[in-house]
């Protein structure tokens, strides 16, 4: 079991795959690794995972709903009755659902270039390029078109929000419940696209820390039992049990206002974080009922 600073630091922001016989042919003229990279690693993890109790996994496609993984644990209560603990991104979404099922490709194979983007379309002017770099980081900056999957993580620990996993946790609860609230983004050069600064804005509402202007009208919330996730868990199994809601439509946001957040918010984020590949296999996941 990797220490929680460390999952966190190789991108495992709370959502988080597969086996060797997953769909390989996604890939088939994808990425920058060849296709055999990924499936090792997804045999890898059926490997490293097999018979040893391991919880489902995340991420995975939101519109499967089929799984066989055995073991279950109580869903979380809604956020609205936990603390708001931390807030990341990562670039590209991990999770694929229909608004997000363009293949990225394998990217370099530790997570960064991979996933999926949003399948919608985008007009000239909200494609215009930006002059300055926003969140930059060694694999690069973002630009508009690009696809952002956003985490809001809560606890029911007594904790306040701040960076990485360790601020979900406290000395007197180290297994609280977790949850992670998903949505998915598209960046767009458009001053009148959401806020992001107001989508990531922190206020206490009836004493708990919380994110109370997250995006409404994006879908009903897919909810399913999963556990952490980024590239750190591509080969290994990820030990934390997750609640999961993940919204199934894209909404549009002013990329301006997304560099503006990585230049100053309390969680320390200043850039997107890597993807873990998608679980696709059926005895890492959970079956979601309806």
């Amino acid at each position: 079991m990797m220490k929680i600073e460390t999952f966190y630091r190789v991108g495992a922001v709370l959502f988080l795959g597969g086996c060797a016989s997953a769909g390989h042919h996604e890939a088939a003229t994808h990425g920058d690794v060849p296709d055999t990279v990924v499936a090792e690693q997804r045999a890898q993890l059926a490997r490293n995972t097999e018979g040893k109790g391991f919880g489902p996994q995340s991420p995975r496609d939101i519109d499967q709903r089929g799984g066989e993984n055995p073991v279950s644990f109580s869903l979380a209560p809604m956020s609205a009755r936990m603390n708001l603990c931390n807030i990341h991104f990562h670039k590209n979404a991990e999770h694929k659902g229909r608004a997000f099922s363009d293949y990225a490709g394998n990217g370099d194979g530790h997570g960064y270039g991979s996933g999926y983007r949003y399948s919608g379309r985008l007009s000239a002017a909200e494609l215009a390029p930006v002059e300055a770099e926003v969140c930059p980081s060694a694999h690069g900056s973002l630009s508009p078109g690009d696809t952002i999957e956003v985490h809001y993580v809560f606890s029911t620990a007594e904790v306040q929000p701040g960076p990485t996993l360790g601020a979900c946790l406290s000395d007197a609860i180290k297994n609280p419940q977790l949850l992670v609230e998903g949505q998915v983004f598209v960046l767009v050069n458009d001053r009148s696209a959401l806020d992001f600064g107001k989508l990531a804005a922190v206020s206490e509402r009836a004493g708990f820390a919380q994110a109370p202007n997250m995006t409404l009208n994006t879908g009903r919330p897919v909810e399913y039992a999963g556990s952490t996730t980024g590239p750190g868990y591509n080969e290994q199994g990820s030990p934390f049990q997750v609640t999961w809601r993940v919204r199934p439509r894209v909404a549009k946001v002013d990329i301006a206002t997304v560099g503006a957040w990585c230049k100053s918010n309390v969680f320390n984020e200043d850039h997107a974080h890597g993807v873990r590949n998608l679980v696709t296999n059926p005895a890492l996941l959970s079956p979601m009922g309806r």
